[in-house]
């Protein structure tokens, strides 16, 4: 099973998902992240955070959807709701959902409150990918009660 966490600038939050579920996961189950406008860097806040967290970010980069080396099957987009921004539209036939987080990239403030705004959606996303990965091997294989799934997830906070 493939998923594909996406988002616009693929620097951020589609970058923190991908290397937490990765290094959550068990074998089987891997995350790809990209964007529909990459920037072409990983935020390097990004890349401490994950270091602090004992997560490998050396092979992670800032990526277009149009290189992915494989097609998901499931793609989750990770734009924040709150800030305005358009999340891409993936196409293909996969399941889709959406779980919103606030762009830490954006984020303004002292060193420290940024920081905490990039602890935040880390936090955020690593509680959405610890409920996916404790989804029944029932609920995996069935496409309705999958998505219907992931919608919930997206939810918690």
């Amino acid at each position: 099973m493939n998923i594909l966490f996406l988002c616009t600038g693929n620097s951020c939050r589609s970058i923190l998902a991908e290397a937490t579920f990765n290094a959550l996961a068990p074998k089987g189950i891997h995350a790809m992240s990209a964007g529909s406008k990459p920037t072409g860097e990983v935020h390097p806040r990004s890349i401490a955070l994950l270091k602090s967290k004992g997560i490998s970010a050396e092979c992670y980069y800032s990526k277009s959807w149009d290189t992915l080396p494989v097609v998901p099957d499931i793609v989750i987009t990770v734009c924040g709701n709150a800030a305005g921004e358009t999340c891409p539209a993936y196409l293909g036939n996969v399941i889709r959902a959406h779980w919103g987080v606030d762009d830490p990239a954006k984020a303004t403030g002292t060193d420290d409150e940024i920081n905490v705004s990039f602890e935040n959606a880390y936090v955020i996303l690593r509680k959405r990918i610890e409920a996916f990965l404790q989804l029944e091997v029932n609920v995996l294989t069935d496409k309705n009660k999958l998505t219907e799934q992931l919608n919930l997830i997206g939810q918690l906070v």
